[in-house]
Formats: C-alpha cells, sequence, structure tokens
C-alpha cells in the first residue's frame, strides 16, 4: 500500500494518493486486528538480532501474542473488507507493485497459521520457527548506492520532496550542483555518512580556495570588506553533523562559490 501511495505521489497523481492513504487509516487503525497482526508480522520480519536467547524470547512472545491478543474471525472479516475496498477504490496495477520479502512473510504466516492451532504439527512447527529465527540472525546487507536517481521510490520520493521544499523557501530553481547536493544527502545521510561528511569536506575545501583566490584578484574594496566574516561563516559550519540545517548551509555555500567566480 505504501509503495503504491509512493508512486502515485511521485507521479503526481494526488488523487489516487489520497485513496490509499485513507484506507490505511481505515482499516490499519491501532483497535483494528489488522494492525495487531500488521505490528506482529514487522517484529518477526523486521527485527534483528545477534542472540539464539533473544530469538527464542521474541518468538515465545509472538506465540502468545497470536494465541491470546488476536480475534481471528474479526481478523479475516477486516481483510474481506480491505481487499473489497483495494479492488473497488484503487487502480488495477495495485497489485503489480512487488514485494521484496514475500519469502519471509510467507513463512511468518505459515508460522502464525501454525500456532493457531490447538494440535500443532510440531515438525512443521520446528521448521517454520527455525526459518523466522534465520531471518532475525540474518546480518543486514550493506547498502548499495546508486551514482544514479533510480533508487527506490522512498528514497526518489524524499528527494522530490526535500528539493520542492527549498525550491519553494528561495523562490528558486536549484542549480545542478545543488541538486546533487540533496541527492547525496538524501541517498548517503542514513546508508553512507562517511561519504557524505567527505563529500561536504570537499565543498568546504574549495569553497576557501574560491574565497581566497577571489581575495586575490578582485578590486571591489566593499566585497572585500565582508572576506574574512564569509570566511569564519564557512569554517563555522559543522561537517561532521550531517542535518538540514547543515545541508541548507552548504547549499549557501555553493551560491556564494557561483557568485564568487563571477567577480574574478
Amino acid at each position: 500500500m505504501l509503495k503504491y501511495i509512493t508512486k502515485n505521489i511521485l507521479e503526481s497523481n494526488k488523487k489516487n494518493a489520497k485513496k490509499g492513504t485513507r484506507i490505511i487509516e481505515k482499516h490499519f487503525h491501532k483497535n483494528s486486528e489488522l494492525y495487531k497482526e500488521f505490528r506482529l508480522f514487522n517484529a518477526l520480519a523486521k527485527s534483528k538480532v545477534s542472540n539464539t536467547h533473544v530469538v527464542a524470547s521474541i518468538l515465545n512472545e509472538a506465540k502468545n501474542a497470536v494465541r491470546n491478543n488476536i480475534d481471528y474471525n474479526k481478523l479475516e472479516k477486516e481483510k474481506s473488507d480491505l481487499i473489497r475496498d483495494i479492488n473497488y477504490n484503487l487502480s488495477k496495477d495495485f497489485y503489480y507493485n512487488p514485494v521484496p520479502n514475500y519469502r519471509d512473510l510467507g513463512a511468518i504466516q505459515l508460522t502464525i497459521n501454525e500456532w493457531k492451532k490447538k494440535s500443532p504439527d510440531l515438525k512443521k512447527l520446528v521448521e517454520f520457527e527455525t526459518k523466522i529465527a534465520e531471518i532475525m540472525l540474518e546480518e543486514e546487507k550493506s547498502p548499495v548506492v546508486e551514482d544514479e536517481i533510480n533508487a527506490s521510490h522512498s528514497d526518489r520520493l524524499v528527494l522530490k520532496i526535500m528539493t520542492e521544499k527549498i525550491n519553494k523557501k528561495y523562490n528558486a530553481d536549484l542549480t545542478n550542483e545543488q541538486k546533487n547536493i540533496i541527492k547525496n544527502y538524501v541517498f548517503y545521510s542514513e546508508k553512507n555518512g562517511n561519504y557524505l561528511q567527505e563529500y561536504f569536506k570537499s565543498k568546504k575545501k574549495e569553497a576557501l580556495l574560491v574565497l581566497e583566490d577571489f581575495e586575490d584578484k578582485s578590486e571591489n574594496r566593499y566585497l572585500l570588506s565582508k572576506v574574512d566574516k564569509v570566511r569564519n561563516k564557512i569554517n563555522e559550519v559543522n561537517i561532521e553533523e550531517v542535518t538540514d540545517e547543515n545541508v541548507i548551509k552548504f547549499l549557501s555555500i555553493t551560491n556564494l562559490i557561483n557568485e564568487l567566480r563571477k567577480e574574478v
């Protein structure tokens, strides 16, 4: 559902995006059985641990939740209502959105099905619980960073929103260099913070070199009187803290570099 909403936002189809959002709000509210099951699936599919004792504890808690906290007759009705709502209100391509971890989710569903039974098949239960344990113990893969903007819908959505937000704030179109800063911020801030810090370090160094070149060549006394103040401002920018505020500062620094190059 979130992939569907994101895709429609990227395509500027606000009508379909709103329909998807309303369906989530309607069917996954906190008192719904769907929401309870969703949280259970999420815990089993996304928890990453390094200790088998922790895995056993999580499985035990999940098993108790399945047997005691979810009304399965009500859940089945909620699922039917959800599917009916999707079929009547969303476009036909909804079901074509890929779910990368569908095998893991399938294993979790099979396990829940066994947990629900009064007399589960112990052989199957051991097999299914072992699979879930493997999922939770699996080390997270190192993220692959794309050089071009062909990453996931969510990355591109963040990129689009941030670019539009900054464009609106400054009432101007961003240069390619500024868009590149935002792109790097979106793709690298959580996945590879060290790269982004090095990137900002290089931009900071470039600004100081351009400023020094301007100081040597310019004859504009008024601008020259501001050089030390500008240099201090650039030096004060903390490249160790990758935040929205610092990204804005680097966008300003990029503007400064372009303006100074025009002067010399």
